[in-house]
């Protein structure tokens, strides 16, 4: 069968190997891969800054962002063939850590978890893979064209889970949210807050291309101006973007009480001057929360599931901005200017 696979730590590894099908100790249910979503992650991988072969191995097949048709199931699992599923993507470390315990893998508290296309153990950009049943997500059949969004979907749904939370701790009645990023993440954390009846506002870099209409037609606002405009008031920021200095600039802008959720993965390498007294003072002072939140287990993918469902499938549909052929891979890692999601089809 057909496997991007890449050597990892090795730029220019990466190739369209020819692989044995995949074993069944992979899993009980075997899954005809449909689509694979390309994202940074994959490309970084894929220049050798990181990832990890399963033991014994020297090469690993990419892809975690899936979705799939099931070819067999066995009976009393849940699952049947003719389903459309997608491979939850980490895995919980064996010893196990107290989150991994009690199937909160997505919090792992000693780095010992697995993922899925990422770090010891083979992704979902082949023909096919096998998986156990219990990391199989079922997508409603309305979303076969777009049930490939539901890994990003998860991450913003533990995001906003989590803000949440965080939010319960006084009497919380969030009005206004900003979502920084326009990428496929912030739009769908744009969708989550529209969903909850919130009053979201989209910051970006481009004034053309889809991405503001994707926003309006959303019934966001779109903004491609001054941070500290955006930010006043936000009661929520999810951050997207990953970039430093507006990371810093949303937690200095924001309303009394707020949330800040960075989801955005920086790069390295840059130093920033950032008066941290002041900061500090107006965080304590403010009663101001920031957190991180990165990947999810089991119960973000169904609530990501469920959201997708709701959701209006033609402005989904549009995120998708552009598909290529998995003998055409390479193409994919080409950044266009009006590419939002980009994604591999395996199917005929």
């Amino acid at each position: 069968m057909r496997a991007i696979a890449v050597t990892p730590g090795h730029a220019g590894s990466a190739g369209l190997d020819d692989r044995a099908p995949p074993p069944e100790h992979d899993g009980s249910v075997l899954v005809d891969t449909l689509a694979i979503g390309v994202c940074g992650t994959d490309a970084e991988i894929i220049s050798g800054a990181y990832g990890w072969a399963p033991p014994g191995e020297s090469r690993l097949v990419i892809g975690h962002e899936s979705l799939g048709r099931v070819r067999a199931a066995p009976d009393g699992s849940g699952i049947a063939p003719g389903d459309l599923v997608v491979g939850i993507v980490r895995r919980p470390d064996p010893v196990p850590c107290p989150n991994c315990a009690v199937l909160e893998w997505d919090m792992c508290r000693n780095g010992r978890y697995t993922e899925r296309g990422i770090k010891e153990l083979h992704g979902y950009a082949s023909d096919q893979y096998r998986i156990e049943p219990q990391f199989a997500v079922r997508v409603d059949p309305s979303l076969e064209d777009v049930g490939v969004l539901l890994e990003p979907a998860s991450v913003v749904a533990k995001a906003w889970e989590h803000v949440a939370r965080i939010g319960d701790r006084a009497r919380w009645r969030p009005r206004k949210v900003l979502v920084t990023g326009a990428g496929p993440i912030g739009l769908l954390a744009a969708m989550l807050g529209v969903q909850r009846g919130l009053d979201v506002h989209v910051l970006e870099r481009v004034t053309d291309g889809p991405k503001p209409t994707l926003v309006t037609d959303l019934g966001a606002t779109y903004h491609a101006g001054d941070v500290a405009a955006c930010a006043a008031d936000s009661d929520v920021v999810i951050e997207c973007t990953g970039v430093g200095q507006l990371v810093f600039d949303v937690m200095e802008h924001t309303a009394p009480g707020a949330i800040v959720c960075l989801t955005g993965v920086s790069s390295g390498g840059r130093s920033l001057g950032v008066d941290a007294g002041a900061l500090n003072r107006e965080m304590v002072l403010g009663n101001e929360s920031v957190f991180g939140s990165v990947n999810a287990n089991r119960r973000h993918y169904v609530d990501a599931a469920e959201a997708l469902a709701r959701a209006d499938h033609s402005w989904l549909a549009r995120l998708i901005t552009r598909t290529v052929a998995v003998d055409d891979w390479q193409s994919a890692l080409e950044r266009r200017p009006d590419d939002v999601k980009v994604v591999v089809t395996f199917a005929p």
